[in-house]
């Protein structure tokens, strides 16, 4: 199911990016742009990220980029 129709994003989509550290719905923006044209999304995917914990939170608070991260990691 689309989350974001404007770029054709879907749940497991956003999904799979908060999977990789992307806590933050701006963070799903720069991974694939699902948020930034009309903004109806950004609800659904406040949702789908939940209040939980998030993987790469301690990077994230140390003002570290997140994705760099994921990537040096891999």
């Amino acid at each position: 199911m689309y989350v974001c129709s404007c770029f054709q994003v879907t749940e497991a989509q956003v999904q799979q990016h908060a999977g990789s550290g992307a806590c933050t719905p701006r963070q799903i923006a720069s991974a694939c742009k699902a948020g930034t044209d009309c903004g109806s999304c950004v609800r659904r995917i406040q949702a789908i990220l939940g209040r939980g914990t998030c993987p790469r939170r301690e990077l994230v608070e140390e003002g570290a980029p997140v994705f760099g991260a994921l990537e040096e990691a891999a």
